[in-house]
């Protein structure tokens, strides 16, 4: 019988190494049977106790780069959301693109008129007869989890705007919510409010089939962070720009001929973008 390889988390949690857990995490990137296989084995020979779980990745994804750009690009997803900071407006940004996607009229960073007073709301989204306040909520900290403090401040917020909608013509028949995303996880506490509530979470890894993981990829629209051809320093450049969608760079030039990018290199960034974000335009480029 095979002894357990006890492997450590960001929260300072020892759990035991999942090869099953890898290898699908390898897949849902988009590598094939063979590569995944042969990157876990790679990480197994090189285990030892009390290794941490950003090692592990960080080693897979350096594998995974070596094989496929793209599919490290999307293996890195939820780092390359947390490099969107130190400021979350590029993840309101963000996360305004993903709603749009959905067929929402979205705007961001309003500041709106409540009952009683005013609120710098992150993110409208109306479509049809809904009609939800968006507050992002953006962590940079691997392991942080939002408690029920958020979502209890934030649906105070929410009715006092509600509230105030409510008087608007014709707003009586539109159906009003408050909706909190964050790129971590919530604690249960903040989940069982938010369900009593009547507050919509959406977190990394939930609700289920309706996570922020799950709307990215079904949106087709990933952050310039998980680019692996691009220098940290460009992509804290063109962030500063207001340039968060690779789609942007696929479908403008000019960002990056402004850092001082070569055409050469410029063909090599779009193309990865183009081929992360599964535009059928790549053949073309």
């Amino acid at each position: 019988m095979a002894v357990k390889m006890y492997i450590r988390k960001a929260s300072g949690e020892e759990v035991p190494f999942s090869e099953t857990k890898l290898r699908k995490s390898l897949v849902k990137a988009g590598a094939d049977a063979k590569l995944a296989k042969e990157i876990v084995h790679q990480i197994e020979k090189n285990l030892v106790p009390g290794i941490t779980t950003q090692r592990i990745y960080e080693d897979a994804l350096a594998l995974l780069t070596n094989s496929s750009r793209p599919t490290a690009g999307k293996y890195k997803l939820k780092t390359a959301i947390m490099e969107l900071g130190p400021s979350g407006f590029p993840f309101e940004k963000f996360v305004g693109a993903i709603l749009k996607a959905q067929g929402f009229e979205v705007q961001v960073g309003q500041i709106v008129q409540g009952y009683c007073v005013s609120h710098e709301v992150d993110v409208i989204a109306l479509k049809g007869d809904q009609h939800y306040m968006v507050e992002c909520k953006f962590h940079n900290r691997p392991g942080y989890r939002c408690d029920v403090k958020i979502p209890l401040y934030i649906q105070s917020r929410f009715k006092d705007v509600e509230q105030q909608w409510l008087k608007l013509p014709g707003h009586s028949f539109k159906f009003h919510q408050g909706w909190v995303i964050t790129n971590t996880r919530f604690t249960s506490d903040a989940i069982q409010y938010g369900t009593c509530a009547g507050l919509h979470l959406v977190g990394w890894n939930y609700p289920p089939k309706q996570s922020l993981n799950e709307m990215i990829d079904a949106a087709g629209l990933y952050p310039i962070t998980s680019l692996t051809t691009l220098t940290r320093l460009e992509k804290e450049q063109l962030l500063q720009s207001g340039i968060v969608l690779c789609q942007e760079l696929c479908e403008d030039e000019v960002p990056l001929s402004k850092l001082g990018i070569s055409a050469e290199r410029i063909h090599v960034i779009q193309k990865e973008g183009l081929e992360l974000c599964h535009n059928p335009a790549f053949p073309n480029i």
